[in-house]
């Protein structure tokens, strides 16, 4: 079962897009639950997802299970039409466990071990918590299999969010097993991490330790190797829990992972992950001071739909408006949240849920904004709520299409781990603003990405962009360049091609050549010497400037479109354009300003058949993006300025019932579903 099951199923056979929340009801008195659950047939809510926070309350003590309480809720919400995401609990076991098993806790870099007082207080690879997260799972799963509420599984929440990495003893054991399942012999993986270096050579694999705190940089290729090992401890705890709940049930099974801007440094490989889901579920919170988080939004959503592999997908949690958890929690103005909800349909997902249901009365995440917030019902929150679901049940024929997308960005977990680690040119080089940069730079032009791996087949791409691909793979390599010698038009940024898989630098200790290793000959560039700039220092370019870095080196066979022109690197080439086979190969050696970017755009669009969106220039804050089936096509319009928008499109618009006539006009903060004529 998948997503589009879910949705025919909320909507009795025809699709309807899921809406609701996370739903605590532990955290009130019984006699609440009736009125909320009415609330919530007043909101239009037919999903909520349950027991994620509640191992303290089903099981009291070891092997002793309580039910009754949520037997009621599950009933109730049935009773009421109401479906359930239905977590096992596995997220954060209670007080007694950790007291009961002290060594099953996470310990820091610095040897601290952690306590309970929070949450997911657990070590991934402890076999006391496996132990019980499995007896658990399989209590819940065999009480609950055949209820009629249930609508999908909940494995666990956020992954990694506190507690990982883990160092403790626990995960040195199964860092050494995972290492000698990945390496077999200490000559192979003495040979991958360089270990000739510092004096770092291993003879028994009881040598080996996670990088805990050292004197100084602890072996990059360790480091990489540790966070692999990270994320896979914790998916064999997804995957051991899944397993179990499939044994139990038939009912898609999901965890919700955590974007970009929550999960940047969650030791989480959610490309790998994502092929054990059922439904791709994520949780996006805005980053309120970010001017442009609305960008930060579509990168993320379309991140999202990557790991989806472009089927539709569940946004699990988002915010109805100020979250609890930044320095400064900005409350949202009216209209954002429904147009964040849409945004996020917009981009592929077919349910819109949030965190949470009813703001809590105690806790960490009290001053978190709910659907029903503590001033209750007569509220803007209220009434935006409202209308998000009168909203969404008006739109969700669009279920089940898929987003259009005409170009493809890559972004790899490997290459963004091994250019976030320590002892690098500079602290500027950081992939996930580089790739947001050119997601903006394209958004701007009205281009939907998707997001792709390096491995993956992009054939169907008109354009990629690989921003600081700085690890590639042999195979990786091999794919960018069979894309571009097959016609594609390829963008490779700085700090890309650099080292292998192991964090080994790509060169020829014979006969040189210089960087990037990996695509000197594709771009036709040979570069000899980074020159990274002073913080705020910008290096003129023959169009415009760049900032954060520049580069000392020559072409081969590309063409140069821009040089540096001053400076220890003035006359190398900044900008080139190289023909490879039936394609054409670009490469950006700087962080090039909005000017220089501008003017490097309509040649890279002219090179990939491309045409930046014709109200791209007029409207820039007008959001366009279209999703598609063989039931129709869909265009969504959202309007983040503070003026009127028109759009030149010919069908129905869906939330107000009314023909286009070819023109249509979007009010300053507005959204627009229209369903295009045949």
């Amino acid at each position: 079962m998948d997503m589009n099951d879910l949705t025919r199923r909320l909507g009795g056979g025809s699709p309807r897009v899921a809406f609701g929340a996370d739903y605590n009801p532990e955290q009130w008195p019984m006699e609440v639950w009736k009125h909320d659950v009415e609330l919530m047939r007043e909101a239009g809510v037919n999903l909520v997802s349950l027991g994620i926070f509640s191992w303290a309350l089903l099981e009291p003590e070891e092997g002793r299970y309580e039910f009754g309480w949520l037997d009621e809720v599950m009933d109730l919400l049935h009773e009421n039409g109401i479906a359930v995401d239905l977590a096992n609990a596995s997220a954060s076991p209670p007080p007694w466990f950790t007291v009961k098993y002290p060594d099953s806790a996470p310990v820091s870099a610095d040897g601290v071990r952690q306590t309970h007082g929070s949450r997911q207080a657990f070590a991934a690879c402890s076999p006391d918590y496996r132990r019980a997260a499995a007896a658990l799972t399989t209590a819940i799963a065999e009480h609950y299999s055949d209820h009629p509420a249930l609508a999908m599984w909940h494995v666990h929440n956020e992954y990694g969010c506190h507690n990982q990495p883990d160092f403790g003893p626990h995960a040195e054991r199964g860092f050494r097993a995972w290492l000698q399942a990945r390496y077999e012999t200490l000559d192979a993986l003495n040979d991958a991490w360089g270990t000739a270096f510092w004096s770092q050579h291993y003879y028994d694999w009881s040598e080996i330790m996670p990088p805990r705190r050292s004197g100084t940089h602890v072996n990059p290729s360790q480091q990489l190797d540790f966070a692999r090992f990270s994320s896979d401890s914790l998916l064999e705890c997804f995957e051991a829990e899944a397993a179990i709940i499939r044994a139990h049930s038939d009912k898609p099974v999901t965890t919700n992972f955590m974007g970009l801007n929550m999960g940047l440094h969650a030791p989480i490989d959610y490309w790998r992950w994502a092929k054990s889901m059922d439904i791709v579920s994520n949780d996006h919170y805005l980053i309120a001071e970010d001017h442009r988080n609305h960008q930060d939004l579509a990168l993320t959503a379309d991140l999202t739909r990557g790991w989806a592999d472009n089927e539709p997908w569940l946004l699990m949690e988002h915010s109805t408006s100020a979250v609890n958890w930044q320095p400064r929690n900005i409350a949202k103005s009216p209209g954002q949240m429904l147009r964040n909800s849409f945004q996020h349909l917009a981009r592929g997902a077919d349910g819109i849920l949030f965190f949470q249901w009813r703001a809590s009365r105690a806790g960490a995440e009290k001053y978190h904004s709910g659907m029903l917030p503590h001033a209750g019902r007569d509220t803007k929150v209220w009434r935006e709520v409202v209308e998000l679901g009168a909203s969404l049940e008006k739109v969700s024929e669009a279920a089940g299409s898929r987003v259009v997308a005409s170009a493809a960005l890559v972004f790899d977990t490997d290459a963004r781990w091994g250019a976030e680690l320590d002892s690098h040119p500079s602290i500027e080089a950081q992939p996930v603003r580089e790739l947001r940069e050119w997601h903006d730079a394209l958004y701007r032009a009205g281009i939907t990405t998707d997001l792709r791996q390096s491995t993956d087949d992009l054939s169907a791409y008109q354009l990629v962009v690989a921003p600081m691909l700085y690890l590639v793979t042999d195979d990786g390599a091999a794919n960018l360049r069979r894309y571009v010698e097959g016609g594609g038009t390829l963008v490779l940024t700085h700090f890309s091609g650099i080292v292998d898989e192991h964090d080994r630098i790509i060169m020829d200790p014979i006969n040189g050549g210089g960087y990037p290793g990996a695509f000197r000959e594709l771009l036709g560039i040979e570069i000899e010497e980074f020159f990274p700039l002073r913080a705020g220092e910008a290096v003129v370019l023959t169009a415009g400037s760049g900032a954060r870095w520049s580069e000392l080196g020559r072409t081969t066979t590309a063409e140069v479109i821009s040089r540096y022109e001053a400076g220890p690197t003035s006359g190398s080439p900044a900008v080139t354009r190289n023909v490879a086979g039936a394609g054409i190969a670009y490469y950006v050696g700087t962080a090039p300003d909005p000017a220089a970017l501008a003017a490097l755009l309509p040649q890279v669009f002219a090179d990939a058949g491309l045409e930046a969106a014709a109200h791209a220039s007029e409207f820039p804050d007008l959001e366009v993006v279209t999703r598609a089936s063989g039931e129709g096509s869909w265009v969504f319009a959202i309007n983040h300025g503070d003026a009127e928008a028109r759009l030149g499109v010919n069908g129905s618009e869906l939330l107000s019932g009314t023909p286009t006539g070819g023109a249509l006009a979007i009010p300053a903060g507005g959204i627009a579903v229209v369903r295009l004529s045949a």
